[in-house]
């Protein structure tokens, strides 16, 4: 899915209108329309008020469709891997969610520097 397709998706979801959405990013409604119709790339100023906004991060917006199109379940082959899950999963609460929080953090951190280095390509 394509930003705009998300971005469409979200603000129909939410009730809103493409004028109220492109009040959000502070551009016209015919701007922000290109945007939802992805003619137009949406400025990274754009990206993180919108996130804010749905209380998400920057990551969870741009990679929406494959966060929530994540599998219930997940076969790994690698033993090494697998063993590594297995004593995550032995960890306490808390200990489980610091270890978590720092995966996501590094992921996303590759996942927007990633989308950065795409969208840098198209200027």
């Amino acid at each position: 899915m394509k930003i705009g397709n998300t971005l469409k998706y979200l603000r129909e979801k939410n009730g809103l209108t493409q004028q109220e959405m492109a009040d959000l990013i502070h551009t016209h409604r015919s701007g922000y329309s290109k945007i939802e119709n992805n003619q137009q790339e949406i400025a990274l100023n754009g990206l993180v008020l919108l996130a804010k906004h749905f209380g998400m991060s920057v990551d969870d917006l741009i990679f929406f469709d494959e966060k929530n199109g994540v599998p219930n379940e997940v076969i790994v082959k690698d033993n090494d891997t697998l063993e590594q899950l297995q004593l995550i999963n032995e960890l306490d609460t808390e200990e489980k969610s610091i270890l978590l929080k720092l995966i996501e953090t590094f992921v996303s951190k590759k996942r927007f520097k990633d989308y950065v280095q795409q969208n840098i390509a198209a200027l």
